[in-house]
């Protein structure tokens, strides 16, 4: 049953729905499925910010610059997983969009106590990478107060560095830090507070957007078509084959030919129309 309380619209804010303990399966599935729903009604709201943010980083990166993402917990690991999705989907180098979490990469599969409160860490991290202001920082924090990302930002700033963030409470200290502030404001979580839910989703889905729209923009997708994908299995190497039937008119047995040849979608392609 929703809550007739009036609610203030932030992810930590009490849920829509009391008694969770006591609803049946199917009302907790339908329920937790009815708040998700929401989530990309509220991306498209923000969808203006989004796109400043994109014709931004992908200035930095056209002109050589990296890709940072910065978070704790749930906010991290979503930009751990983004970043390291790159190089096998459009054939980028590793260390071209990276995913830096508080804690460092054991807080991936296992929460470090108060990384997130470390004001200190997260501009040390960034140093590991020796970032420079060719490069672009994207703070994720559902919250909008994680201290690591927040402090991390401020430094970036004062270096000429720029930085974008992605939150989902209005007017955060995180929003009010960054120089591209994506807002996307889900509300109240199904479990009060637990924000790795439809704030996890909303971060996911702007983070798809980001990597792939500045990826198409920078000429790794060819068509609709991922031509420099990594043929890391046998999978993707038959989507590479097919691609090159479809795409060139031949037999599979010439784009397995070429395909082994070239090693890529894209050296095939570009070979044969010559």
């Amino acid at each position: 049953m929703m809550t007739n309380k009036k609610l203030i619209r932030t992810t930590e804010a009490d849920s829509n729905y009391q008694n969770l303990d006591s609803m049946s399966t199917r009302h907790l599935l339908e329920n937790m499925n009815s708040e998700d729903q929401s989530v990309p009604l509220a991306v498209n709201k923000a969808l203006p910010k989004i796109e400043k943010a994109v014709d931004a980083i992908y200035k930095k990166m056209a002109n050589g610059g990296r890709l940072f993402y910065m978070g704790a917990g749930t906010s991290g690991r979503l930009g751990v997983v983004d970043a390291s999705e790159c190089p096998p989907t459009y054939g980028v180098p590793f260390g071209l969009v990276v995913g830096i979490i508080a804690g460092g990469d054991k807080a991936i599969r296992k929460a470090v106590e108060f990384a997130e409160d470390d004001t200190e860490q997260g501009w040390k991290d960034l140093e590991k990478h020796k970032i420079t202001d060719k490069d672009f920082v994207v703070g994720i924090a559902a919250s909008g107060t994680t201290p690591y990302v927040i402090s991390a930002l401020e430094k970036a700033n004062e270096n000429g560095i720029e930085t974008g963030c992605i939150t989902c409470n209005k007017n955060s200290p995180l929003a009010q830090t960054a120089k591209y502030p994506i807002e996307v404001i889900v509300g109240p979580e199904f479990v009060t507070g637990s924000t790795r839910m439809k704030a996890g989703t909303a971060q996911k889905l702007v983070l798809n957007m980001i990597s792939t729209s500045v990826m198409v923009k920078l000429g790794r997708v060819k068509g609709n078509k991922m031509v420099d994908m990594r043929l890391s299995n046998n999978k993707l190497v038959k989507r590479g084959e097919d691609m090159l039937v479809a795409e060139l008119g031949i037999t599979e047995k010439k784009a397995k030919e070429l395909l082994s040849k070239y090693g890529s979608v894209r050296k095939a392609v570009n070979a044969t129309k010559k």
